[in-house]
């Protein structure tokens, strides 16, 4: 009993890292030779777009944000920039306020309910056809938006998303590292079979017509993909467009942004639990499943793959070594965490970030099963 434990634990422990790409780029392989090209993009009239950044007490940065959402180019449709308030406490609002003679519009969110309130209230006095979502920290280039429109000339597509870029306290911007790479590998397959799980939170566009239903208690980029499935229609990552940000001015604080982030995506699906149903949403039922559930029980799973290896690691032979391995694998996270300049070494450091990547799943999984829920957000410092 004990050796079966073993075996399922292990492979449900590695399922969504490395079985699930297997499989979906197997998927992704058959589904472009059976996919007839009936559909053709073609380039159509200019649509008119609706920046919509959402801000919470941004007194010290946003005139930044501003400026960069004035710069940017967006052909020849029409262009407004609307500053969502999550009830700002700060000089936020009056800031705005002075660059109504350029445009800008500013939505202040009648009571503080959050960020998808906020874009919600936004979204309602937006008149673009498309509407492009972005957050104070991040810059976008100048060409962003004009990229990210091409993408919407296939009528399959319903919501674009950028792909993030850190840029340190240095100024430097920071190479991919290869969980980085992963994870971008990653939802391209997924973009080329049923449409992203989630979308780049800081820099997105979607389609206004599948934002009537905008459920304020979930992520905003859950609430995208999930709307777009919904209607038939793929959420894509355009590889092509970036969205610049620094990273946290304290790195220590990275691990509880972690721990929000996962709890508001368990709240996302818990609220919307129908997306686990493979009759009607089919292949982006097994992406959510395979990419988000898995993935938040893969500590779980490690954690029992642990103890029952420890178990029967007496039988010797393979079972010890590979205890042998796991005691060697997580000691080497734990030695990285007191001594921070051994994670300047690369195997090290994505054995380090996997550990703590995985810690901090476990974290919030507790903290959700005791019925923590978050929907206040406030900006991290940057």
């Amino acid at each position: 009993m004990l050796t079966f434990l073993f075996w399922l634990f292990g492979i449900a422990a590695v399922y969504s890292y490395f079985i699930y790409p297997f499989i979906l780029r197997i998927l992704v392989i058959r589904a472009e030779a059976r996919r007839v090209s009936s559909v053709i993009a073609v380039a159509e009239q200019e649509k008119s777009v609706s920046l919509i950044v959402t801000a919470y007490n941004e007194e010290a940065r946003i005139r930044e944000k501003i400026e960069n959402c004035l710069q940017l180019v967006v052909n020849d449709g029409k262009f407004e920039i609307i500053i969502a308030s999550d009830c700002s406490e700060d000089a936020t609002d009056e800031i705005v306020r002075e660059y109504s003679a350029r445009g800008v519009r500013l939505v202040r969110a009648p009571e503080r309910l959050g960020k998808e309130h906020a874009q919600q209230c936004a979204i309602k006095e937006a008149s673009g056809e498309i509407l492009v979502f972005s957050d104070v920290a991040t810059q976008i280039p100048h060409d962003g938006i004009q990229k990210l429109m091409v993408y919407f000339d296939d009528p399959e597509v319903g919501a674009v998303s950028s792909e993030d870029r850190f840029i340190g306290q240095d100024g430097v911007v920071a190479g991919e590292g290869a969980y980085v790479k992963y994870e971008m590998w990653l939802r391209r397959q997924e973009s080329k079979l049923a449409g992203l799980v989630g979308l780049s939170g800081s820099f997105f566009a979607v389609r206004k017509s599948l934002c009537n239903e905008w459920d304020i208690h979930s992520p905003s980029d859950f609430n995208t993909a999930l709307n777009t499935a919904k209607a038939g229609l793929r959420a894509v990552t355009a590889p092509d467009v970036l969205g610049f940000y620094q990273d946290l001015k304290d790195p220590s604080k990275e691990y509880q942004r972690k721990i929000r982030t996962v709890i508001r995506g368990m709240t996302g699906l818990s609220r919307h639990a129908e997306v686990l149903g493979f009759g009607r949403f089919g292949f982006f039922s097994f992406q959510v499943i395979s990419h988000k559930l898995m993935r938040w029980m893969t500590p779980w799973f490690l954690l029992a793959f642990f103890l029952i290896n420890s178990l029967i690691a007496s039988n010797g032979g393979f079972y010890l070594l590979l205890f042998i391995g796991q005691l060697a694998f997580y000691g080497v996270a734990v030695v990285a965490h007191f001594l921070p300049n051994l994670q300047s070494i690369s195997i090290i450091k994505l054995v380090y970030f996997f550990v703590q990547v995985n810690i901090a799943l476990l974290d919030a999984s507790i903290k959700f099963i005791a019925g923590q829920r978050m929907t206040i957000w406030k900006p991290s410092a940057r």
